[in-house]
């Protein structure tokens, strides 16, 4: 039984130190919009997901994603955003609880959990793209 199989196959190319450094400044980026999240007013995802820099992070990695095919960088890119993109649909299903009025008490919880999950991914993959590994594609 093959345990790899959330890996990446191995890349073929080694990613050139620009985009590690991108790579590097996308997660500073998603990681400023969540910690602005904690630190502040707002929930962590909704800061996230609303918050400037986050929103250029996604921007950059459609534009960029192309330029990391083919090496590791690439699964970091797809972890960044995947963590958007699923943190969106949280977000529409606390929303949607909301307005029942009903689901406040579990939207509030779900938001938090969901918060917590984002700080988790990204820390996860920043630690990942620091020791020069890919993050699972799953």
């Amino acid at each position: 039984m093959d345990h790899n199989v959330d890996l990446p196959q191995a890349a073929s190319a080694a990613p050139s130190e620009g985009m590690v450094t991108l790579t590097h400044v996308l997660y500073g980026m998603h990681g400023f919009s969540a910690l602005m999240g904690l630190l502040g007013t707002a929930f962590i995802v909704t800061a996230f997901l609303t918050g400037w820099p986050s929103i250029i992070a996604v921007i950059v990695n459609y534009v960029k994603r192309g330029d990391a095919r083919g090496t590791w960088l690439d699964s970091h890119f797809g972890w960044q955003l995947r963590t958007f993109w699923w943190t969106v649909l949280w977000v529409v299903i606390a929303v949607i609880l909301i307005v029942t009025v009903i689901g406040v008490v579990v939207a509030w919880p779900l938001l938090i959990i969901a918060g917590i999950w984002v700080l988790y991914r990204i820390i996860r993959g920043w630690i990942a793209l620091a020791n020069a590994q890919p993050m699972p594609t799953a």
